[in-house]
């Protein structure tokens, strides 16, 4: 009977908020309440509402409460790309692209179509990259400080690829990986994957807190740490060199596999050496030239000690065998001639740009971001729900991040996460003017 009662007080809850008899946003009784209520026990109570937040209907917050979630939100946004309707302002996510990048692409192929290596692009590539092409992104590297032999480069089909190939190499199912509490969406799904447990890494200022990695490692058996020293998404923060030098000490310490996420390294000008020229025998470095060039050129590069550069290439083997010859041709062309480089150049000075447009449209709220990405951090106050102001702007035709997709921890803070680098300058201003006048509206 009680079973009974319990199902059907769940049941009976879902549909007050699937049909907005609970509005979003609405504070449940507490657990305790809740219990004396309907004469259950207070562990049964407590099912309920556990129930009812795995169905993603509730969010419980340690010390406030637990509130009816928004339930318009499509599933998967933050992470699913295709819940972004072709008529909405995406500032969820980043595909930054230049005036003049499909031309570029045009003469390129053209140039490509007239070499003399057509035939040989038809057929399987060495796993890791030819040769010749591994050396163009191992001088590549060493533009951002790195240096690598050749042998140690594998070229990848984008960094989730690369990312994906460590994990499956390195790693086994039950590893404890050390993250930041909030951090890139799209290792926390590869985690899940592959069976890792994430534990988050709370921050310490402007950089994550080292004396908790410190002391998880000695509570625990930590397998690895992963990180984004140059420039992390989506806090914006370059960690400086004491904090690089402390973090490869712990991971030499307690024997830790560092893994380095540099796919926004790029914009961020004079930052402290890579975590792979530290300490190159235990940190695999991992980008690619889906930001700096465009996101459907899907070619990434991983940087390994050798020990573990023959591991990667056999997951390489085992899931795309090779990445396109065609697009990896390209890529490494441009590579070569200067291409990728001024296209660097040319997306700092338009993320400035933007981050500028940014702080005007947001004036008074309190930002937090690095000067030149392509992304924004946006905290919101302690009464404005991060759902509700998201669902609100959908509705605007404006879509957005909440801080869900990016946390680690058991509960998401309450903040917006803005992608800057996916409309028009102008398009960008008037969003962000409407993403203000919304989060005011909410009562910040």
């Amino acid at each position: 009977m009680a079973a009974a009662r319990y199902k059907v007080l769940v049941d009976s809850l879902a549909a007050d908020i699937q049909t907005g008899r609970l509005a979003p946003g609405t504070r449940l009784p507490t657990h305790r309440e809740l219990a004396a209520r309907e004469g259950l026990a207070l562990a049964t109570a407590s099912r309920v509402y556990a129930e009812l937040e795995a169905m993603g209907l509730v969010s419980g917050e340690t010390g406030r409460g637990t509130f009816v979630r928004e339930t318009s939100l499509p599933l998967g946004l933050g992470i699913d790309q295709q819940a972004v309707a072709a008529d909405m302002l995406d500032l969820n996510f980043n595909y930054p692209a230049l005036p003049g990048q499909a031309e570029l692409l045009r003469t390129a192929l053209r140039q490509l179509a007239l070499s003399g290596d057509m035939e040989a692009l038809l057929r399987y590539q060495p796993h890791a990259g030819r040769r010749h092409e591994r050396a163009s992104v191992a001088r590549h590297l060493h533009c951002r400080g790195l240096t690598v032999d050749e042998d140690q480069v594998l070229i990848v089909s984008g960094a989730q690829h690369g990312l994906a190939a460590t994990v499956m190499a390195l790693l086994r199912p039950g590893d404890v990986v050390a993250t930041d509490a909030l951090t890139y969406p799209g290792f926390k799904v590869l985690a899940q994957a592959h069976g890792l447990e994430l534990a988050p890494l709370p921050a310490a200022g402007q950089e994550p807190d080292l004396d908790a990695l410190e002391r998880l490692c000695r509570r625990r058996r930590v397998r690895a740490v992963y990180c984004m020293p140059t420039l992390h998404n989506p806090l914006g923060w370059v960690t400086r060199l004491p904090w690089r030098q402390r973090l490869v000490a712990i991971a030499r310490e307690f024997g830790l596999l560092i893994i380095e996420d540099a796919a926004y390294a790029f914009l961020a000008e004079d930052p402290a050496p890579p975590l792979a020229t530290l300490a190159p025998e235990t940190t695999v470095y991992v980008s690619g030239l889906s930001k700096s060039i465009a996101t459907g050129l899907r070619v990434g590069f991983v940087a390994a000690p050798a020990p573990w550069a023959e591991a990667i290439e056999r997951v390489i083997r085992a899931t795309t065998w090779n990445t396109p010859g065609v697009m990896t041709a390209l890529a490494c062309g441009w590579l070569d001639d200067g291409t990728v480089t001024r296209l660097e150049d040319e997306k700092r000075r338009d993320a400035r740009a933007r981050q500028a447009i940014a702080r005007r449209a947001l004036a008074g709220l309190p930002c937090i971001g690095h000067p030149a990405s392509y992304f924004l951090w946006l905290p919101l106050g302690e009464d404005v729900r991060a759902d509700q102001v998201a669902a609100a702007l959908l509705r605007e035709r404006i879509s957005v991040s909440t801080a869900e997709p990016f946390a680690t921890t058991a509960q998401a803070p309450h903040a917006l996460r803005l992608a800057l680098g996916s409309v028009s300058q102008g398009a960008l201003q008037t969003a962000l003017e409407q993403v203000k006048r919304v989060v005011d509206l909410q009562g910040y």
